[in-house]
């Protein structure tokens, strides 16, 4: 890939070269490399924020602080204002959410599970899958909501 070969340049006549001998060249053209980790940069760059999709729901906003951070990779269940049931990024059947939250389970050390309901999920369907979660082995459940909303703290104000 960017090796050649050059000729030898010697003087004198044909005396100790064999005809048509030549030598490999000792440097590596490495302009055609730069080329395409150039052009692989760019897709990248243009590339990466396309695969970030989201469920678009809309979070109830409360004053609320961050849980901390863990070492494993969150379970997330995402229940949409249309009923949809999203276990991290894959919709699921209702029927089957209680079979695969036990199958999840059994590989992880954490129960921790984080619930992302719309806002316009009447509390009820949410109480729902919050009972299945328990079911499926997991009892230690978050909500989670957007910052910055009412708190219910004695120097509120009533709007």
């Amino acid at each position: 890939m960017g090796a050649g070969v050059a000729k030898k340049s010697g003087g004198g006549g044909r005396r100790g070269r064999r005809r048509g001998a030549s030598a490999a060249m000792s440097e590596i053209n490495v302009t055609p490399f730069v080329d395409v980790m150039l052009v692989l940069l760019i897709i990248f760059m243009v590339a990466a924020p396309m695969m970030t999709v989201g469920v678009p729901i809309k979070l109830p906003e409360t004053a609320a602080n961050a849980l901390p951070t863990e070492d494993e990779e969150p379970l997330t269940i995402t229940l949409t204002a249309d009923g949809l049931i999203l276990l991290n990024s894959t919709e699921m059947a209702q029927e089957d959410l209680i079979p695969k939250l036990e199958a999840v389970a059994a590989e992880r050390t954490s129960k921790k599970v984080y619930v992302r309901a719309d806002g316009a999920v009447p509390y009820g369907d949410v109480a729902v899958l919050m009972g299945a979660l328990n079911a499926g082995g997991f009892n230690d459940i978050g909500l989670v909501t957007d910052p910055g909303g009412p708190s219910m703290g004695a120097n509120d104000q009533a709007p």
